[in-house]
């Protein structure tokens, strides 16, 4: 990954942020401070947050739309399932935006779970069902890794990882979604630092992924022995269509859409 694209980027950055945040200054500050702060989009989304990190997030997620580029638009009346929904960001978007749509969010980390409910209330999103609980290949208790500090990079495939964890409750996306009441998902993103393996590979096992019709995620490339090239072979042998797109700054983590389109759909 070279130096003059990972400058330009974040360059091309700086104005959208500007644009897009009602109240750029009060973040840039409270962030410099170490302070929490109310993040506020001109769209009208509102998000308690804690760090730059978290505006960052904000800003790829509900300012680029990185989950809804290339033909992946959402449309009202969808039923959306947000694994590794940290504080909101993705989950609030679409339930402000599709008021007629489902989103099912599932968060592991307490603290994220907890600014999660908060933006929820915050935003008074009415059609978001929101759970403390991490979606992987099997039902169960998890250690969810703490070890980098940085709460989007907490993860339940370092389990092996020395430092601080937490313990979670685990379960296949399958079952999620029956206890949800599920019976369909129109569009899956994932953002959960390299767990979309085992949750796939299970989906595939036991018949939920052809539950699923479009999958926009991020995959972590160096953290399981999956990768994102790997996975796109993987969903194509399993009836979708798979797009890649490489990170502009980071060179071990992308983008993959998926769209399945079975005889008679």
């Amino acid at each position: 990954m070279s130096l003059l694209r990972r400058f330009g980027y974040y360059a091309r950055s700086i104005p959208v942020a500007l644009s897009g945040f009602a109240n750029p200054l009060e973040i840039a500050v409270a962030a410099l401070r170490g302070k929490p702060f109310i993040a506020e989009l001109r769209s009208g989304d509102r998000f308690a947050a804690r760090t730059a990190m978290d505006a960052w997030v904000i800003k790829e997620t509900c300012l680029d739309r990185d989950y809804e580029r290339d033909g992946f638009a959402i449309q009202n009346g969808w039923t959306v399932v947000d694994i590794g929904a940290g504080l909101g960001d993705f989950t609030i978007s679409v339930a402000r935006r599709f008021p007629n749509g489902r989103v099912l969010a599932f968060e592991p980390f307490g603290e994220s779970f907890a600014l999660l409910e908060r933006n929820i209330a915050l935003n008074e999103v009415p059609n978001v069902t929101a759970r403390r609980l991490a979606i992987g290949g099997v039902a169960g208790v998890a250690r969810l890794s703490l070890g980098t500090g940085v709460a989007v990079q907490h993860s339940t495939a370092r389990a092996s990882d020395p430092g601080r964890a937490e313990r979670v409750d685990e379960m296949p996306l399958g079952a999620a979604l029956d206890a949800a009441d599920v019976s369909r998902c129109d569009f899956l993103k994932l953002d959960c630092e390299g767990a979309e393996y085992a949750i796939l590979r299970q989906a595939a096992a036991d018949g939920t992924l052809h539950r699923v019709r479009r999958i926009s995620m991020e995959y972590h490339d160096g953290i399981t022995d999956g990768s994102g090239a790997w996975l796109a072979d993987f969903l194509r042998a399993h009836g979708f269509t798979v797009t890649l797109e490489p990170n502009p700054a980071h060179a071990d983590i992308g983008f993959l859409r998926a769209d399945y389109a079975p005889k008679g759909a």
